[in-house]
């Protein structure tokens, strides 16, 4: 079951949105309904990061494996094609979300169960209720129909 339609985060946000996941070299960041892989892809390249992305829908699973093969991450970026809500984060040392907010809500207590003490999740534009963030930065965007974008920074 589809979380959020597919509607891809500017490079911008992209960029606040691991510079607010604050990875370093050989952590682990998971992005939950990846949709192209571009999180993924650029938290390999920029930071070092190993890089799980997770996708349901087959095409885009399909686009965001050949696109992590054109980029040459095989070994740094996995794609995985599953339902975000039947996977552990047990890994992670860092989630990235750009669902809903009511995707949010049914993924909590998955990382709520899941997740170390120090990980870090950073959602795009949709809030994760009951918990306090510890960052929020605003990101404009003329490129884009929706102007200015909300990242929402949280640490366990």
């Amino acid at each position: 079951m589809s979380l959020a339609p597919f509607v891809p985060s500017p490079v911008n946000v992209v960029d606040k949105m691991l510079e607010l996941a604050e990875l370093k070299t050989g952590e682990t960041v998971y992005d939950l309904g990846c949709g192209d892989a571009r999180i993924v892809i650029a938290a390999a390249k920029k930071y070092g990061a190993k890089a799980v992305g997770v996708e349901l829908d087959k095409g885009r699973y399909q686009d965001c494996v050949r696109r992590v093969k054109e980029a040459g991450l095989d070994g740094m970026v996995k794609i995985v094609h599953s339902d975000v809500t039947q996977i552990s984060v047990r890994e992670a040392d860092a989630v990235t979300l750009y669902l809903l907010e009511s995707a949010n809500q049914r993924l909590r207590p998955i990382l709520e169960r899941d997740l170390k003490p120090g990980a870090r999740v950073v959602s795009h534009d949709f809030p994760i209720l009951a918990w306090k963030t510890t960052r929020t930065e605003e990101v404009k965007d003329g490129g884009s129909w929706f102007n200015t974008h909300i990242i929402y920074q949280y640490k366990r």
